[in-house]
């Protein structure tokens, strides 16, 4: 007889995540977890009290890969747009995983204002601030307009509710975002009459 394969916590994390990025939470359940791991849903549901749980950790392993997904690398020009732009890119070709982060509300649990004081991201918006000669709260003001754009963005694109095509966002990121830097450029030269 042949051991059993010992379904682990992770395991069922993992499967619920991969499960969750091909047909999308709503199909997320004990028995498509275990028909996905090749087991009952007794082990599934040993490593977890419930379904509820299973989700929490596979928000968290979306969240990872999702971080991962969107960072800057280091040859961009401008990391910035390049991070929206793997933020606009990430809805349109991950839109199961972008859907259960960011519209499910039960797992996101963070408003804007939550998003824009978040200590991790201090690091975006040294990058700003350096890059733009200007105070962090300029610079957060600046990344909330910004997000605000590439999520909606993202959202459409998520949602079928507009085709990809880059050229066209990145248009609209530079608009944006050059718009922006010029605008604040004009109010500095103001101040200097």
């Amino acid at each position: 007889m042949a051991p059993k394969i010992k379904i682990t916590k992770e395991m069922v994390a993992q499967a619920a995540f991969e499960l969750i990025r091909a047909v999308g939470h709503e199909a997320l359940n004990a028995r498509s977890i275990a028909e996905h791991l090749g087991c009952s849903t007794q082990p599934v549901l040993y490593n977890f009290k419930t379904v509820d749980e299973i989700r929490a950790a596979a928000y968290e392993i979306a969240d990872d890969f999702h971080t991962a997904y969107i960072k800057p690398k280091e040859m961009d020009e401008n990391p910035m747009l390049a991070l929206g732009m793997n933020y606009v890119r990430f809805g349109h070709e991950e839109k199961n995983l972008f859907r259960f982060l960011f519209q499910t509300n039960k797992f996101g649990g963070m408003d804007v204002a939550a998003l824009i004081s978040d200590p991790n991201l201090s690091g975006v918006l040294d990058v700003i601030a350096g890059g733009l000669q200007c105070s962090e709260d300029t610079a957060r003001e600046m990344f909330l307009t910004f997000f605000c754009v590439v999520h909606g963005l993202a959202s459409l694109l998520a949602n079928n509710a507009m085709d990809f095509d880059e050229k066209k966002c990145v248009k609209m990121l530079e608009n944006v975002f050059f718009g922006m830097t010029a605008f604040r450029k004009g109010k500095a030269d103001e101040k200097t009459l």
